[in-house]
């Protein structure tokens, strides 16, 4: 039985977030005030400057159930990225999908999250965040039992959309759960790097699941895994989240629907792009969508009473640096994963489950780190791990670049882990940063602005580095068959077969596949030093504009 109360946890000395820009201090004791503690004390402010939070107090409840129960939330939504690019081959053999099409199957998926989350975060405000964060979860479970079934590809995309609507709603209205659940400024950044870390548990289980259920099973059996997650999820978050959200106000619809096709339209042509070109007329007219729709948002949020994301925010520099941190890290962090796991299926001819173990050095690391980060910034601030996360990701993003095609994983497993390790340095704490930086009645819009920012780095890696991957790939291996004596006949048709996507499984004289693996290296290491090069900018950024303690002075 649940009852309705005030949650006396709620601090009523925070500022509004319309009028003060947000801090990225984790120790402060004032989480929401961007205020030095000497000048504004908390006694001073009148308790009305915070709208309430209502919560409904389960029997069962706890504050630790309820970070299991988030952690897994955010384990569904990266498990189903990795499971669909590990699987990604068999797909397209079996339902025999074009080249153009392959990519939407993953991307279908990462468009949804990318373009609803911050209206997802909206809507948890608005009608309840644990009944968001169910919905979403019942979202991932249907959409993964429709991918298992699915006969035809255009069901595969029809079930990712789908578990992409779960998604978008999961990762805002969990962490804004966990904001509002451990107002603690210190405990609530060790909750949110420990749900960062959960993020990287389910990347680094996507690949060995999915490995072991191919060797034995068709790709259909790789969803049974979300779906068996997915309830597990429901029922932990039955027994112990509570109920948060701020007291009832109007809906921003104009902001919702404007942040969504402002979102939306640029992801598609991110992604787009990467098939056609950026300069084709439908990515150029999606650009353009998205960029009225992006300068009106603006315009109706600085208007609006009760915005979905309170613009102003951004006029702190710090505020604005600690978005961009955390989009490059997605960027590097899923482009790089990526670019590895087609590196050994295809360039060293691995199995998915044999790429998978060795991922599982990178993801493993990530993991242990981004657990450790929490503790690590009560000490540090965030400045610190941040600018030497993106230094060390940026090291060991060089490092890879500079090995072959056949150097073997013993000469490069110290890298994975090292870019294992910086990420957990990075993407951790610029999530806590975001929501350390506003009150818990402000959580959800915190979360969904970090969630974008992240989803858009997201897809950024994987379409831009994907993009260079394969230009560089198609530029460089003509060279590479001459230099394996290749003749000119055969020489053009595996050209053609490449570009058009078509060779997959079938068997190869060995110069090819050499030439293959080379060209192949030749636009991962391509990939890999933009990714350090992209790494070592920010770092630069978080070092000069992101404040470590602004209350202190």
């Amino acid at each position: 039985m649940t009852t309705s109360s005030t949650a006396p946890t709620e601090p009523a000395s925070t500022q509004p977030a319309s009028t003060q820009p947000a801090s990225t201090e984790p120790a402060s004791t004032e989480p929401a005030s961007t205020e030095p503690a000497s000048t504004e004390p908390a006694s001073t402010e009148p308790a009305s400057t915070e709208p309430a939070v209502t919560t409904r107090t389960s029997v069962r409840g706890s504050r630790p159930v309820t970070l299991i129960a988030m952690c897994l939330g955010a384990m569904i939504t990266f498990l189903q990225i990795t499971a669909t690019v590990s699987a990604l081959t068999t797909i397209q053999a079996d339902l025999r999908v074009d080249p153009t099409t392959v990519i939407w199957i993953p991307s279908a998926y990462t468009l949804v999250v990318a373009s609803l989350v911050l209206s997802a975060a909206t809507l948890g405000n608005r009608y309840g965040r644990r009944r968001m964060f169910g919905a979403g979860v019942v979202a991932m479970i249907v959409g993964g039992a429709v991918v298992a079934s699915a006969p035809t590809v255009a069901w595969v995309l029809v079930g990712q959309l789908v578990a992409g609507l779960g998604g978008a709603l999961i990762l805002p209205n969990s962490l804004a759960i966990l904001g509002a659940t451990f107002t603690d400024p210190h405990r609530r950044t060790e909750v949110i790097t420990a749900w960062s870390a959960a993020s990287g548990i389910g990347l680094a289980i996507g690949p060995l699941i999915a490995g072991a259920l191919l060797r034995h099973h068709s790709w259909h059996s790789v969803y049974l895994s979300v779906i068996v997650l997915g309830v597990v999820t429901l029922v932990v978050a039955a027994i112990g989240v509570v109920e948060s959200r701020p007291s009832a106000g109007r809906l921003d619809l104009p902001g919702l629907l404007l942040g969504t096709v402002a979102i939306a339209a640029a992801v598609y042509a991110m992604i787009q792009g990467g098939r056609d070109g950026y300069a084709s007329p439908v990515v150029g007219i999606a650009w353009v969508v998205s960029a009225v729709a992006l300068v009106t948002f603006v315009l109706v949020e600085l208007r609006s009473n009760n915005p979905m994301l309170d613009v102003r925010l951004f006029r702190s520099a710090s505020f604005s640096a600690v978005m961009v941190v955390a989009a490059v890290s997605l960027f590097g962090f899923t482009g790089v994963a990526i670019l590895l796991v087609l590196f050994h299926e295809r360039a060293q001819a691995l199995s998915p489950l044999d790429t998978g173990w060795r991922m599982l050095v990178l993801f493993g690391a990530y993991v242990l780190v981004a657990f450790a980060a929490g503790r690590t910034i009560r000490r540090t601030g965030f400045k610190a791990p941040l600018s030497v996360g993106l230094v060390l990701g940026a090291v060991a993003s060089f490092g890879l670049a500079a090995q072959g095609p056949t150097t073997t994983f013993e000469h490069r497993w110290a890298l994975f882990a090292l870019f294992g390790a910086a990420s957990g340095l990075v993407v951790a704490p610029a999530t806590a940063a975001a929501l350390a930086s506003v009150a818990p009645a402000q959580a959800g819009m915190a979360a969904g602005a970090v969630n974008a920012s992240r989803q858009v780095g997201s897809v950024l890696g994987s379409s831009l580095l994907g993009t260079l991957l394969t230009t560089t790939m198609l530029a460089d291996l003509p060279d590479r068959l001459a230099a394996h004596q290749v003749g000119e006949p055969t020489r053009t048709a595996v050209q053609a077969a490449v570009a058009a996507g078509a060779t997959g499984d079938q068997p190869l004289p060995d110069p090819v596949r050499a030439a293959l693996a080379e060209a192949m290296t030749s636009g991962v290491q391509a990939g890999l030093r933009i990714s350090g090069i992209v790494f070592l900018v920010t770092a630069v950024l978080a070092l000069t504009l992101i404040r470590n303690r602004p209350h202190q002075h």
